[in-house]
């Protein structure tokens, strides 16, 4: 808020809630996680194990696809809860 003269007001440091929480992150490491390990190459250029006939290059890629989509919908999940807190509703 402002007053007349245009200097903003603080909050009470009290009433502040701090940026970096548990929750977020987790957050952050279910949204980094598929990043850090598609990046690195050097832990699946390989071949084997074969999966029905899929070099584990490929399978690996595509389990990723799968993985990052149960962690970005985790991730959805907990920042709308996270929300919902710092607006003061219900955390569901």
């Amino acid at each position: 808020m402002s007053d007349v003269s245009g200097v903003r007001e603080e909050k009470p440091a009290a009433s502040r809630r701090p940026l970096v929480t548990p929750v977020r992150v987790v957050i952050a490491v279910c949204l980094v996680a598929p990043f850090v390990a598609l990046l690195w190459v050097g832990s699946y250029a390989k071949t084997e194990p074969v999966f029905i006939g899929i070099p584990f290059f490929y399978w690996y890629q595509m389990a990723w696809v799968l993985v990052s989509t149960g962690l970005t919908m985790i991730a959805y999940q907990l920042w709308q809860r996270d929300q919902r807190a710092r607006a003061g509703g219900a955390s569901r």
